[in-house]
């Protein structure tokens, strides 16, 4: 296995970085891929920069260029559901553009040619990650102290990890009558973000397994800006760093 990391954020994978054994860092597409060794994993971390052709090209990047077997996808995304609360954990089942419209030609939400509206992630990989969050929200809970602003803040004394559909466009939603409207037509909508479901739609093309993790970080409202950029800085990496060692760990165990 060779394990590909993309985040979305900076922040996320510093930590990551600084975790490596034998760093080698390179250059290529506007984008800097370190390769290296993290909890015996050989991986390969990359940020993707922002919206799905960002993040489609590193993915095929990681791919063809970097060899990696498997993808795991780190960030930060609105709540699509009142039941997923900030702080809470989706780990995708499955992926969707929620601005993907080719219609009359092909059904909404359709990726033309693909046949599919929705990319599923690998199962054994997601619940892999699943459990992962799952033992970082407990180990969270069990030293309440170490982060306690950002515990009361945010209200992550009962953060939790749920599993299902997250939806991706190239827009950041703030505004809650877009939302409304998204639920309307997405039901079973957990989160919304950027990124994810042109990763999966690339991995889907390319036969690779892969799955998402994104961290809830707004209730994607008017007030989503603001609470993004305060749990970016406070709370986003360690969310990134803890559930992706205890990835590694059971990948590796």
């Amino acid at each position: 296995m060779r394990l590909g990391i993309i985040s979305a954020l900076h922040e996320e994978q510093q930590g990551l970085i600084e975790a490596m054994q034998g760093p080698v860092s390179h250059s290529h597409g506007m984008r800097e891929y370190t390769l290296g060794t993290l909890w015996e994993i050989d991986a390969v971390c990359v940020l993707s920069r922002i919206g799905k052709v960002a993040a489609a090209m590193t993915a095929s990047i990681l791919v063809e260029k970097y060899g990696v077997t498997h993808i795991v996808f780190t960030g930060v995304a609105g709540s699509g559901d009142p039941k997923v609360n900030v702080g809470d954990i989706v780990v995708a089942e499955s992926l969707l553009q929620h601005d993907m419209d080719a219609s009359p030609l092909f059904p909404r939400f359709e990726v033309p040619l693909t046949g599919l509206q929705r990319f599923g992630s690998d199962l054994v990989l997601s619940e892999a990650l699943a459990g992962a969050a799952e033992q970082f929200l407990r180990q969270q809970a069990e030293k309440p102290a170490d982060s306690a602003l950002e515990i009361e803040g945010f209200g992550l004394q009962h953060a939790r990890v749920h599993r299902g559909m997250i939806a991706s466009g190239d827009q950041f939603i703030s505004s809650a009558a877009h939302l409304r409207q998204l639920k309307q037509d997405l039901p079973d909508l957990l989160a919304v973000e950027m990124e994810g479901a042109a990763v999966a739609q690339v991995c889907f093309e390319l036969g690779v397994p892969f799955t998402v993790m994104r961290t809830i970080s707004d209730n994607a409202n008017e007030e989503a800006a603001v609470d993004f950029m305060r749990f970016v800085q406070t709370v986003a990496s360690r969310y990134a760093f803890g559930v992706v060692k205890n990835l590694c760990q059971r990948l590796a165990a």
